[in-house]
């Protein structure tokens, strides 16, 4: 729910004060409505209610852990999009977090005018996946429905997080034509994204867990080998 004013909404879960400070004064300053959590579980109730457009959230926080937080959130159906924020460089920390079904992950520390750029292109993203596209496609058991953003495999509705079903309708689109991974990150992510190629491998192997009979041999999201992925109808 928008808040009346017409702003767009933005949670922010970070437990240092100084650095929760410093992004709730900019993104003020950019227009946007913004609420404070200092730990996971005041996050978690407050991303629940669902009035927030977009959640900032630390992986390292008191009592719930930021990935801990994502998973509960999309376990319970919520497609609010979450920017994770963390200190741990790793990749599989940014694996892992875009695999539980965040939009993004900025590592500390990071320059602001990035994070409002990522803020404003997650926004943007979202914004244009909710039109209503009158696009259905059938292919063997599953049904993809642009409009609804709703996936049925065999008659059961399989859940998606909004990013894994923004990587399906990239390829689905593409009608059959082989994308390679830095076409697919930058058509889900923006040109100016800084993800890594392994990110979409990743999400493909998700994909496959859940849409295709033998994840194995896949049926219809298909690896072109030094290419890149095709979708088969």
């Amino acid at each position: 729910m928008a808040p009346a004013n017409g702003k767009k909404r933005i949670l922010i879960v970070e437990d240092d004060e100084s650095i929760s400070l410093g992004l709730r004064m900019n993104l003020e300053a950019e227009g946007y409505d913004v609420e404070v959590a200092a730990d996971g579980d005041e996050g978690l109730a407050l991303a629940a209610e669902g009035a927030a457009d977009l959640v900032i959230l630390d992986v390292m926080l008191p009592k719930t852990n930021g990935f801990e937080v994502v998973r509960h959130l999309r376990s319970k159906g919520s497609t609010v999009p979450v920017i994770m924020l963390s200190a741990r460089g790793a990749e599989m920390d940014k694996v892992m977090g875009l695999e539980l079904g965040a939009e993004d992950y900025i590592t500390k520390p990071f320059g602001l005018a990035e994070l409002l750029a990522r803020v404003k292109a997650v926004l943007r993203r979202d914004g244009l996946s909710r039109k209503h596209v009158e696009a259905v496609v059938h292919a063997g058991e599953l049904l993809i429905d642009s409009g609804t953003r709703q996936v049925v495999r065999g008659g059961v509705a399989v859940d998606l997080t909004a990013t894994e079903f923004d990587v399906l309708w990239c390829l689905v689109e593409a009608q059959g034509r082989v994308l390679s991974r830095e076409e697919i990150l930058s058509r889900v992510w923006g040109a100016g994204h800084h993800g890594t190629l392994r990110t979409i491998d990743n999400f493909l192997l998700q994909l496959r867990s859940k849409l295709e009979k033998d994840s194995a041999e896949p049926e219809h999201l298909l690896t072109v080998r030094g290419v890149g992925y095709r979708f088969k109808v």
